[in-house]
């Protein structure tokens, strides 16, 4: 048996990493096999010796995100639970590093280590897969990453590309025109590019042709240069238009290809041009594949609860 004190700093900042009424030390009791105890601003961790250093980090980890400012709240206890497996041990000061700042002054950092390997990822490679599920970041990150690029010049416009495919429902007729029938289905890119960019700003990109939100089927016959392409809900491609979208992107282009292959809405029996893709090219060194879990879901915290009952096996 082994036993070590901590110190949590000022009583305020020891309430934050506690919670309200002690709910995160419950919750780091119920998840560390070991026996946490506190008193004002101390902690007293006890239990065998593998135990207590894995508290320790995680009671770290949360301490250097307290004093970076970032807000202690039940994700943040889960993501640093599931930190404290991972061997680097600078997670934590690499989730205190703003990648953004929204118009509203909000600061967009990486809430996960998976998170911060993906951002990692498109800063070293022309192609990035990512893959996981629902609420982890994939679209909003790599809008963010391809704003970034469009600031800082080092591409002249963003492609943002959806195919069209209805979640298991039968619309049928939709009024309107062609961009009418087809905005419904882009909804989620436009809701990222309007928080990053702000309605007004993004709304002027939009109309001078920087920003391109456009159905998957428009992209056939185009060659992109200089542009940053993003694919969003790439299990609902077929293994053709996959190919096809992976052939448009030209010189001085990147892509970032995102999707949850555990929500595919093609029909019975149609392969998911994602699952071929990551079959393919898995072995292409200079292609990166990010694949997050419900780890790093950034959601409500019962998503990440659902995602669990939804991955065990129905007895």
């Amino acid at each position: 048996m082994a036993e070590i004190q901590i110190s949590l700093g000022d009583n305020a900042q020891a309430a934050e990493i506690l919670g309200y009424q002690d709910k995160y030390l419950r919750r780091l009791q119920e998840a560390l096999k070991a026996d946490i105890h506190a008193r004002g601003g101390e902690l007293t961790v006890s239990g065998e010796q593998r135990e207590v250093d894995k508290a320790e980090r995680v009671i770290e980890h949360l301490r250097t995100l307290a004093k970076s400012g970032v807000i202690i709240n039940t994700l943040t206890v889960n993501y640093a639970l599931a930190a404290c497996e991972e061997d680097d041990p600078q997670v934590a000061a690499k989730l205190t590093e703003t990648i953004y700042t929204t118009p509203r002054g909000r600061a967009i950092k990486p809430k996960s280590f998976g998170q911060w390997q993906y951002l990692q990822a498109i800063d070293k490679h022309d192609l990035v897969f990512s893959i996981g599920p629902a609420g982890t970041g994939k679209t909003y990150l790599a809008v963010i990453k391809a704003v970034l690029a469009l600031r800082q010049r080092r591409v002249q416009k963003l492609v943002l590309a959806r195919p069209a495919v209805e979640a298991g429902e039968k619309l049928g007729f939709l009024p309107g025109d062609l961009a009418d029938k087809v905005n419904p289905y882009l909804r989620p890119v436009y809701d990222a590019l309007n928080d990053i960019l702000g309605l007004e700003t993004a709304a002027k990109y939009v109309e001078r042709g920087i920003i391109e939100v456009v159905p998957l089927a428009y992209m056939r016959g185009r060659t992109l240069d200089d542009a940053f392409i993003i694919l969003d809900e790439a299990q609902n491609t077929t293994p053709q238009q996959m190919k096809m979208f992976l052939t448009r992107f030209g010189q001085g282009s990147r892509a970032v290809i995102t999707g949850d292959i555990t929500q595919i809405d093609l029909p019975p029996g149609q392969t998911s041009g994602l699952i071929e893709a990551e079959r393919r090219l898995r072995d292409i060194e200079d292609i990166a594949f990010c694949y997050l879990s419900r780890a790093d879901v950034v959601r409500h915290p019962l998503v990440q609860k659902i995602i669990e009952a939804y991955e065990k096996k129905w007895v």
